[in-house]
């Protein structure tokens, strides 16, 4: 059993803006997001524990787990898209400031690179294999704590969906996804399941 958890709620989140490599603390919702799954893991065993290297991730990861920061295998390749220049801003900013810009990715969201930033399709191809390999050598249950765009092209890549429906995945803040069924490689052959969860009422 695989368990994908985005991290919790982050400091600013009720701004629209790009977020992908900037390093955002939680939210004091973010961190209750955490506990609550901190108390549903209480009774399951997880044998192995993998983060983003982002701060946000960490930071749910160990609560969750009770776990140290060393216990928890951080992987580069479960960051954030990479949004270059992009991170950090507004939507309203770059929709005024960059309106060529704005328009080319509406027109194609897969393969659109911000200046300086990966594309959708960037990231599945470095998202996919590091899942992959997470499923293929780890016996047992593991926990992973990723982003929202992170899980999403897993859950495209086990769920048979084209990258241009990857907002159509439910991703909210401190949703966990429950994956099982996976063959020995971390693919989906024909019995994969997801069932996606979100945290329970915080304050």
């Amino acid at each position: 059993m695989i368990y994908l958890l985005r991290h919790g709620e982050i400091k600013g989140s009720e701004i629209k803006r790009f977020i992908g490599q900037t390093d955002v603390e939680l939210s004091q919702k973010g961190v209750d997001q955490a506990r609550f799954w901190q108390g549903y893991f209480a009774d399951i065993k997880i044998d192995h524990v993998f983060s983003s290297p982002l701060s946000r991730c960490v930071e749910t990861a160990r609560i969750v787990t009770g776990q140290a920061d060393h216990d928890i295998t951080r992987v580069n390749e479960l960051g954030e898209i990479d949004l270059g220049d992009w991170d950090g801003q507004t939507f309203a900013r770059i929709k005024a400031d960059c309106p060529q810009a704005w328009e080319a990715r509406g027109k194609d969201l897969v393969n659109y690179r911000p200046p300086g930033g990966e594309s959708f399709a960037d990231l599945f191809a470095r998202v996919v294999p590091a899942f992959q390999k997470i499923a293929r050598q780890n016996r047992g249950d593991s926990l992973i704590v990723a982003h929202a765009g992170v899980n999403r092209m897993i859950l495209c890549d086990l769920l048979g969906k084209a990258l241009k429906d990857l907002f159509t995945i439910d991703q909210t803040y401190g949703c966990l996804n429950i994956i099982s069924g996976l063959d020995g490689q971390g693919s989906a052959p024909t019995a994969v399941s997801v069932r996606n969860l979100r945290a329970g009422p915080c304050p």
